[in-house]
């Protein structure tokens, strides 16, 4: 166990930050869930709205630090791709 004040803190300060990322990590993956639903029920409509929603909170998980950029990139293009196969 931590003994300096300093490395208290820290731990402190991990265990806030872990569970703001989590919450945000489980955010993105929500919106990508109803998408998925979306895009299975073969609604293209729905899928479109679905998209419309989860694609700005794809770029604020980039942005916040919970997703690479490349990855988000790759999943918004291949959830567009799937929605334009309907």
């Amino acid at each position: 166990m931590a003994q300096h004040k300093s490395a208290k803190k820290r731990i402190r300060q991990t265990e806030r930050r872990t569970a703001v990322n989590r919450a945000r990590v489980s955010r993105v993956r929500n919106f990508i869930k109803k998408l998925e639903t979306a895009i299975a029920t073969g609604d293209k409509t729905a899928a479109q709205a679905a998209f419309k929603e989860a694609q700005p909170e794809i770029q604020r998980g980039v942005r916040t630090g919970v997703l690479e950029r490349n990855t988000a990139s790759r999943k918004l293009s291949r959830l567009n791709a799937r929605i334009k196969a309907l």
